[in-house]
């Protein structure tokens, strides 16, 4: 195809113009383009299968992948099309949404090519040697928790806040089951942490006032929320300007079990829905790693997202 107007009906759909942004941008494989866009492989693959008989894209194939970029020889005037048409919707939400979700991408390619998770999981445990935890390690971080305000939202007893009352001013634990409130308040008695603070309460409503604390902790709380977005959104009027949320989450998955044996409302979130969550409740340097995998079945994997709440 070599008429600009055969180009312009190509470029009338959606979908297509949505491909032709990013492959525009980054050479990408159908699976990444599946994550960015949240569509069915089918429906991508056929669009880029249009797109390659019009001569605008190409594939590579690097094993079972395929991997599709704009096509390097297109000629200048039909070049200037597409960029016309796509610079044309470039401030629409859906493309605004496609650019964010493709930096994240870019930048899970570039925690992947550089093995870091890979290579500490790989050296940790992999030969025995004495002492050496996740467990231990996990104590030794704990200890680095500076002298800041933490709310630990969905707590539970709140295990991971016992330890950071240790070095933290002041923890608050909240939780919407009146007896795990109970437990936690025990057990900080107990150690004798008088800065740990139980509340009873709802992390889509969280008792605590606006810019009150430096850092909100989600972990594994936010898969139990009716509203995953609402309790986002509490975390940020919470936290003081340039404070942080840590999520603690799993990946989305497929055990349907879990809803009775855990009470679980979501059967984990993916790193776009995340990601998501944090730049609409108003996030910045938003990042979504994955950061552990379960080696039994249903092989769980764990999320770790971050932002930051910019301003004053």
């Amino acid at each position: 195809m070599n008429a600009s107007w055969d180009i312009l009906k190509i470029l009338s759909d959606p979908t297509r113009l949505r491909l032709l942004a990013l492959v525009m941008r980054e050479e990408l494989s159908v699976a990444e383009l599946q994550e960015i866009l949240g569509m069915g492989q089918s429906r991508i693959s056929s669009q880029l299968a249009l797109l390659r008989q019009a001569g605008l894209v190409s594939d590579r194939r690097e094993g079972k992948k395929a991997f599709y970029s704009l096509r390097s020889s297109l000629p200048p005037k039909h070049l200037t099309l597409l960029r016309a048409a796509t610079d044309s919707v470039a401030d629409l939400p859906t493309l605004t949404d496609d650019r964010d979700n493709l930096d994240r991408i870019l930048q899970k390619r570039r925690r992947t090519q550089e093995q870091y998770f890979n290579l500490i999981a790989g050296r940790l445990g992999k030969n025995y040697c004495p002492g050496r935890s996740w467990e231990a390690l996990g104590h030794l971080a704990l200890r680095l928790t500076p002298a800041i305000t933490i709310a630990d939202l969905g707590a539970g007893e709140g295990l991971v806040s016992q330890l950071l009352a240790h070095r933290a001013k002041q923890v608050w634990c909240i939780d919407n089951s009146a007896k795990m409130v109970e437990v936690g308040t025990e057990l900080a008695q107990k150690n004798g942490l008088a800065n740990l603070v139980y509340k009873h309460g709802d992390i889509e409503q969280v008792p605590l006032p606006d810019k009150s604390v430096d850092l909100a902790i989600l972990s594994q709380a936010l898969h139990h929320a009716q509203h995953p977005q609402a309790a986002v959104n509490e975390a940020f009027r919470i936290l003081k300007p340039g404070g942080q949320i840590l999520i603690l989450d799993l990946n989305e998955h497929t055990f349907e079990k879990a809803r009775e044996l855990y009470a679980d409302v979501w059967l984990g979130f993916k790193e776009s829905a995340l990601h998501a969550f944090l730049k609409k409740a108003g996030f910045t340097k938003v990042e979504v790693t994955a950061v552990a995998r379960e080696e039994n079945e249903p092989h769980f994997e764990t999320l770790l997202a971050s932002g930051i709440k910019s301003g004053r």
